[in-house]
């Protein structure tokens, strides 16, 4: 084992992961701010198709819902509200990330949170053999099979995306 990971301090999504045993892989790379999945997935060298992006919402005043999906979609606001079973859904602003999560900004899980919030994974995830979804912390990945993390983060699986326009 690398002295980087003896002295690898493990997140509240890793303390998570151990405790209900669920295996997982830990990436860590240099990022000192948010960078975005593919940059990340650069870093890694990780394929895209594998990585997945955390997004926070509101529905009604307080009510926050967790949506996983591929970092080159867009996340459907009217798929994601009628998947959590919301009125309507809209983004979270970036100030109140840490604030309804516990998390930074590029380093938000849907594992550990402060709360536990409704999540939905896009369905697209269901096929894959592994995803690489954030650590918990700005520079930590965490690749698992995306039943176990279903599982893990109470969640279910559902479409909430749409194609990107690129």
């Amino acid at each position: 084992m690398s002295k980087k990971k003896e002295r690898e301090v493990k997140t509240n999504a890793m303390r998570l992961l151990d405790t209900l045993r669920v295996p997982y892989r830990h990436y860590s790379y240099e990022c000192h701010e948010f960078v975005d999945a593919r940059h990340t997935a650069e870093a890694l060298g990780l394929p895209a198709e594998k990585m997945y992006k955390t997004l926070v919402t509101e529905g009604a005043p307080r009510q926050y819902y967790v949506f996983v999906i591929p970092i080159g979609a867009e996340l459907s606001l009217k798929k994601a509200a009628r998947a959590a079973g919301a009125k309507a859904v809209a983004m979270l602003p970036v100030k109140d990330i840490t604030a309804v999560t516990g998390y930074v900004r590029g380093g938000c899980t849907a594992l550990g949170m402060k709360k536990k919030y409704p999540t939905v994974i896009d369905s697209s995830a269901e096929a894959l053999p592994e995803m690489v979804v954030s650590g918990g912390r700005l520079g930590c990945q965490i690749e698992l099979n995306p039943v176990d993390l279903c599982r893990a983060a109470d969640a279910v699986f559902a479409d909430v995306t749409e194609a990107s326009a690129s």
